[in-house]
C-alpha cells in the first residue's frame, strides 16, 4: 500500500538565508569587535570620553561604508562568474545539444540512476528547461544560492551599524569602570549575534555563540594591550 503524503507537510529549509545571513552576521560581528576594540584601545591610552566617542563614530562611518562596498564588490564578482558560466552553458546547448544531453545523462548516472532512467530524465529535463538543468546538475547552481550583491551590501552595512553602536552604551558608565563596561556590553552583544546566527541557520546556537564571543574578546584584549602600552610609553 502506498503512503499518501500529507499535503500540509512543508519543509522549511535554511539554504535561502545563506547570502544575507552570512553578510549580516559578519557585519554585526565586525561592527561589535572593530568599534569596541577601537574604543577600548583609545580609552586604555587615557583618552577622555569625548575622544573615545569621536574615535568610535569615525570608525563606524568608515567601517559601514567599507563593509557595504566590500560585500558589493565581492558578491558582484561572484555574480559575474555565474553570468559567464550561464552564457557559456547556453552557447554549448545551442552548438552541441547532443553532447550536452549525453553530459546531463552521465551526471544523472553518477547520482545513482540507471542508464535508461537517466536518459529519460535528461530528455525530460532538457525539454522543460535545458539551461536550468545543466546549471543545477553540472555547476550546482540553485536560486537559493545565487549571488545578490545589493542584498549582501545592505545587510552587511546595516548589521555593522547595529553592532557598532552597542559599545557606546559603555560610555554611560562612570569613567573608572568605562573599559570594563565596554567588555561587558560587547560580550553581551557578541552573545546575541552568535545566538541569532545559530537560530537563523537552524542549528544549536551554542557553538556559533562561543566562537563569536571568543574571537571578539581576543581582539578587544589585543587592542587594549596596545593602548595600555602606548599610554605607558607616551605618559
Amino acid at each position: 500500500m502506498v503512503d499518501i503524503v500529507d499535503p500540509l507537510h512543508v519543509e522549511h529549509h535554511k539554504a535561502g538565508r545563506g547570502g544575507w545571513l552570512r553578510a549580516a552576521v559578519l557585519g554585526a560581528n565586525d561592527g561589535l569587535v572593530s568599534i569596541s576594540s577601537t574604543m577600548v584601545g583609545v580609552a586604555a591610552a587615557g583618552a577622555a570620553s569625548a575622544t573615545v566617542a569621536t574615535a568610535g563614530v569615525a570608525a563606524i562611518a568608515a567601517g559601514a561604508f567599507a563593509m557595504a562596498v566590500g560585500e558589493y564588490v565581492s558578491v558582484s564578482s561572484q555574480a559575474d562568474i555565474e553570468a559567464a558560466d550561464e552564457a557559456l552553458e547556453r552557447e554549448h546547448l545551442t552548438r552541441h545539444p547532443e553532447a550536452e544531453l549525453e553530459e546531463l545523462t552521465q551526471l544523472l548516472i553518477q547520482r545513482g540512476l540507471s542508464r535508461e532512467t537517466a536518459m529519460q530524465a535528461a530528455m525530460e529535463l532538457t525539454e522543460h528547461d535545458a539551461l536550468d538543468a545543466h546549471l543545477r546538475e553540472e555547476l550546482g547552481r540553485h536560486e537559493h544560492n545565487d549571488a545578490r550583491p545589493v542584498q549582501a551590501a545592505i545587510a552587511s552595512a546595516a548589521s555593522f551599524l547595529t553592532g557598532g553602536f552597542i559599545p557606546f552604551l559603555a560610555l554611560l558608565a562612570p569613567e573608572d569602570i568605562r573599559v570594563k563596561m565596554m567588555f561587558i556590553v560587547t560580550f553581551l552583544g557578541l552573545g546575541a549575534a552568535g545566538t541569532f546566527s545559530g537560530v537563523a541557520s537552524g542549528m544549536n546556537p551554542a557553538k556559533p555563540t562561543a566562537r563569536v564571543i571568543i574571537g571578539g574578546l581576543l581582539a578587544m584584549a589585543a587592542t587594549y594591550g596596545v593602548g595600555a602600552i602606548f599610554h605607558t610609553t607616551v605618559g
